[in-house]
């Protein structure tokens, strides 16, 4: 299954390094493609490469944009341009040299334009004369059009490449290829952790003696600040502009340190806070589709720290969600080794009926896209149904790729991806260029032409006619409920015990009604009553006619004389500037403020856990009681403990319907059957009275979207707001850090750290610290939101003089590793089998018995020497891309996981970080061996790394006498080089500082 080590993982730990060496030797180059632009000018090489590279540091606004306007600030722009004409000098020599022995130089093709000249040159697919090159998906073209361009014969083999062209054989038994993406994106949360550990990294490399500076990103890098608004204030016109100076106020620190880090590290750009959300600036502007780079073409390819970068697979870029620490190692030139995936070809007939929304089809993709099996692999969308589709609909589906599983959801370029481009400002000369690569290269999809068999590795088809309402919960994302069926869904939760779909509540408790009283009005809280209604997330807010359904929803239900109870905490958080341009125009946005939804901020809030407090009257209302009330959002996350501590059932569903489900103040209703309220003419009013038809949407968006809004909105991106230009941030190659800071603190990863791999590290005698059941997510192991006052995290930022009103959330204090510690596994409503039923964050110390926080048993383990280790179920660290689920454990002490399966990015974060992550063969987990997790476990793997193999299986012992097989999940060669240097970025540092 896996591939086998030919000499341990020297070869491949003798490749990095000699990769590395070369970088470190050229440090401010670009990784994309050196050796294919040197080529584009045999007779004048050193001239036609130096333009190239200045192009990859510096891209021009025409070249890298299609927006008028300066993409980078003054600022950034003077420091990517740092470099010396020796170091110039000397890289151009040997990427000349390299140059002339590229294995593909003789498939290096000029693109001319349509009136006379050239685009400029590209590597030629079909110029490979090569059958199999017509028969691979479009997703898997991009990863053999980078793997030619970016052959060196270190990094990037001729092997990779034929790895890629024979992709029908090869898919199917997990070979590792070498990847390198165009550029890196980033959000905030993400973000910081990821600078503090670039930081560190450079007081790392000074401490072994060499240039600090070696620690500079290699590719475009675009940090988007939108993560940090919290719904503090709502339901007012100043609300926005409240939140947002309370945001700055929390995070003047994290802000500064962003805006050092844009100045000290080169190709840098950081968007400021109220700019929109990451994903959808991605898709709006950030997104080239085809690089031209001072006239060498290729393919756009991103990865992100955050999971729903998946997000711009719509637009037809390929890009996922990676961890931090392989975003940091992406940036500084280390190639990407992954395994060549599987491709799902998913087929879209027909057209969605009347009243169904992309919502709902993307809900209903994740449930098929779930059973089907998919973690790992890509997905490919194709079929007659895609014309039906707009661009918004295709990010929406591709958004919710961590949903279902798959590493993207990818669309490829056709003429509706065209159409968005024009629409979202990008110029003419600019499309007309993206489309003749494309074409020429056999990348693009024209449905007015016969379609060539491509092959897959499984099929799947759906009829858009097929799809109807629905949402999603009240506790998974997948767990789609027919609009229909919710009133009896609700009801079957209520009764069925604690689980995904339970909630144990007792017959004669079903009926309970809390009364209380908000702002001198009676009013009344019960099971299913809906306490937040959030318009939000990348997910939807990128798409004009489910934002539009919405604003319709409200204006009708308005006419009608129904309305929002005022105890219901509404918000509306667009991804994008662009959203209020349209809604203005289109004259609705005054019928969604009259119905609470007036906008809080434009960035990620309700989704994440930056829901705020609720009204004191309606928290008071709820606290104490068995009483659980609901959040309708329409987000992509709804696990619970995440949207609210007080939500314990969080639907996911689409604007329209968290604007109908607001107005009906509950999810315990028949849509069909039951009113939503009663008009001002006391009859009663149902949801149909107020839905608007697809035409009524189509022509309020045909006429208030408009191209201009794009341009205006992103033209002056980088110019940030007030707030963040009056920011004062140090301008230094090394960061002072602040012994007394709360926010940022440097990470304990590199001190002392040898010039010499510590190598494997023997797990014996090891204690559970903690025994799962399915579905942990990233959010139970290192949660985002609020920082409950009990909490550990809570003690050590009081004792540092931090007030509860200040504490902020966890995700904002991701660049203080002693406060992420002590929030790792602290979600309210984790479940660990050691309690035997309790819900919380705590554990057993088995030394003792005692029952502790994690942290605090933790803590007592690492004092008394003791290795530790997780047992889990299936599906253990799903949900976002966080690498602080990785590093948290690792603080904590943790050596393994054993798991009956993982999440892809968690488990590659774990190798990342030097944890162990094991396997339990089919059909066996912990319960099924009889293990309780009162035992010692010792994990019987070689001490040296030549003599492990990835994927080989692992006998895990017990001092109970028990003892069973795993299998090692180290999937590829290179992890085992990381494990072997402790982690991916020590594995890093040594091999830059010894050049």
């Amino acid at each position: 299954m896996y591939r086998r080590a030919t000499s341990g993982v020297r070869s491949a730990s003798t490749r990095l390094s000699s990769s590395l060496s070369r970088i470190a030797s050229t440090e401010t180059a670009s990784v994309s493609a050196p050796s294919a632009t040197s080529l584009l000018n045999q007779t004048n090489r050193s001239k036609s490469f130096s333009s190239a590279l200045r192009s990859f540091r510096v891209c021009s606004a025409s070249t890298r944009w299609s927006h008028g306007g300066s993409w980078r600030s003054p600022a950034s722009l003077r420091a990517q341009s740092r470099i010396s004409a020796p170091v110039m000098e000397k890289f151009e020599r040997k990427y000349a040299t390299m140059a002339s022995e590229h294995a593909y130089k003789d498939i290096l093709t000029s693109l001319p334009k349509p009136g006379g000249g050239e685009y400029g040159k590209y590597y030629s697919l079909p110029a490979l004369n090569d059958p199999r090159v017509d028969k691979l998906p479009y997703s898997v073209r991009i990863l053999l059009e980078s793997a030619i361009r970016n052959y060196d014969n270190y990094q990037v083999t001729k092997d990779d490449v034929e790895k890629i062209l024979d992709w029908e054989n090869t898919s199917t038994k997990q070979v590792e290829i070498s990847f390198k993406p165009a550029r890196v994106i980033l959000q905030d949360f993400t973000g910081v952790p990821a600078l503090v550990d670039l930081a560190s990294m450079r007081d790392a490399v000074k401490g072994l003696g060499s240039d600090p500076n070696k620690i500079n990103p290699l590719v475009p890098v675009d940090l988007v600040v939108d993560h940090s608004v919290q719904v503090d204030f709502a339901r007012s016109e100043d609300a926005a502009l409240k939140n947002m100076e309370l945001e700055f106020k929390r995070n003047k620190e994290r802000f500064a340190f962003l805006k050092w880090g844009s100045t000290a590290f080169q190709n840098m750009l950081v968007v400021p806070p109220g700019s929109g959300i990451v994903h959808q600036v991605n898709l709006e502007y950030l997104g080239r589709v085809v690089f031209n780079s001072n006239g060498f073409l290729y393919p756009d390819s991103v990865v992100g720290t955050d999971s729903h970068t998946t997000m711009i697979d719509g637009l037809g870029v390929a890009g996922w969600g990676v961890g931090g620490i392989e975003a940091e190692a992406a940036m500084l030139g280390q190639p990407m080794s992954m395994v060549l995936p599987g491709v799902v070809g998913f087929k879209l007939d027909g057209k969605l009926k009347e009243g169904v929304t992309a919502t709902d089809l993307v809900l209903t993709v994740t449930q098929v896209l779930r059973k089907h099996g998919v973690v790992g692999k890509f997905v490919e969308f194709y079929g007659e149904g895609m014309s039906e589709l707009s661009l918004a609909d295709r990010a929406t589906i591709a958004n919710m790729s961590p949903e279902y599983g798959a590493t993207m959801g990818f669309f490829p370029v056709d003429h509706v991806t065209l159409e968005y481009l024009k629409l979202t400002g990008r110029s003419d000369e600019t499309v007309s260029m993206i489309e003749s690569y494309l074409r020429a290269n056999n990348m693009f999809v024209d449905y007015n032409e016969p379609q060539p068999e491509r092959a897959y590795t499984s099929y799947l088809q759906l009829d858009l006619g097929h799809v109807e309402p629905c949402i999603s919960g009240p506790k998974r994302p997948h767990d789609r409920v027919p609009l229909k069926d919710m009133k009896a869904d609700w009801h079957a939760c209520l009764d069925n015990p604690v689980g995904f779909k339970g909630f144990a509540v007792p017959k004669e408790k079903q009926e309970e009604v809390v009364k209380f009283s908000y702002k001198g009005q009676p009013a009344e809280i019960k099971h299913g009553s809906v306490v937040i209604a959030a318009i939000t997330s990348c997910t939807n807010t990128s798409n004009p006619s489910v934002m539009i359904g919405a604003a319709l929803v409200a204006k009708k239900a308005l006419d009608l004389g129904v309305e929002v109870k005022p105890w219901v905490k509404t918000s509306l958080a667009p991804g994008s500037r662009v959203v209020e341009k349209y809604l203005d125009r289109s004259g609705l946005r005054e019928c969604l403020n009259k119905q609470g939804f007036q906008i809080v901020g434009y960035g990620c809030t309700t989704c994440i856990g930056n829901s705020g407090d609720l009204e004191p009257e309606v928290a008071s209302a709820i606290e104490g009681t068995d009483i659980i009330p609901a959040a309708v959002l329409s987000g992509n996350r709804n696990f619970e403990g995440r949207v609210h501590p007080q939500t314990r059932a969080n639907y996911l569903a689409s604007p329209p319907l968290v604007v109908a489900y607001a107005l009906a103040g509950t999810v315990d209703i028949d849509f069909e059957k039951e009113p939503i309220g009663t008009g001002r003419d006391g009859k009663s009013v149902y949801l149909r009275d107020v839905w608007p038809s697809n035409e009524e949407i189509a022509q309020v968006v045909q006429y208030s979207v408009l191209p201009s809004m794009f341009k205006s909105s992103y033209e002056t991106i980088t110019e940030g707001n007030p707030l963040w230009n009056e920011l004062s941030a140090p301008s230094s190659t090394l960061f002072s850090w602040d012994p007394n800071s709360t926010y940022i603190h440097e990470p304990p990863y590199f001190k002392n750290m040898t010039a010499n791999p510590p190598g494997p590290r023997e797990v014996k005698d090891a204690y559970c610290l903690l025994n799962f059941g399915d579905s942990v997510t990233t959010d139970h192991i290192s949660p985002a939101g609020n920082i409950q006052k009990s909490s550990p995290a809570a003690k050590f930022l009081m004792d540092r003089g931090v007030i509860p009103e200040n504490f902020n959330s966890y995700g904002s204090r991701r660049g203080n590793d002693e406060v992420m510690a002590r929030g790792t596994f602290a979600n309210i409503r984790i479940v660990n089998k050691l309690l035997k039923g309790e819900v919380g964050p705590k554990t057993v110390h088995i030394p003792t018995g005692e029952k502790l926080s994690v942290f605090d048993a933790a803590s007592k383990y690492k004092t008394a020497g003791q290795d530790t280790i997780i047992l889990a179920g299936a599906e253990y660290g799903s949900g976002s891309s966080r690498d602080w689920a990785a590093k948290g454990p690792l603080l904590l002490g943790v050596k393994a996981v054993i798991a009956k399966s993982f999440e892809r990015i968690h488990r590659s974060n774990l190798a990342g970080m030097g944890i162990i992550p094991l396997c339990f063969k089919a059909g066996e987990d912990a319960e099924s061996l009889g293990l309780t997790g009162h035992e010692r476990y010792t994990v019987h793997l070689p001490t040296k790394v030549s003599e492990i193999r990835p994927g080989q299986d692992v006998t895990v012992t017990t001092d109970s006498g028990k003892s069973f097989v795993c299998t090692l999940r180290f999937d590829t060669e290179v992890e085992l080089a990381y494990y072997d240097h402790g982690g991916i970025l020590p594995y890093v540092i040594r091999s830059l500082s010894t050049k």
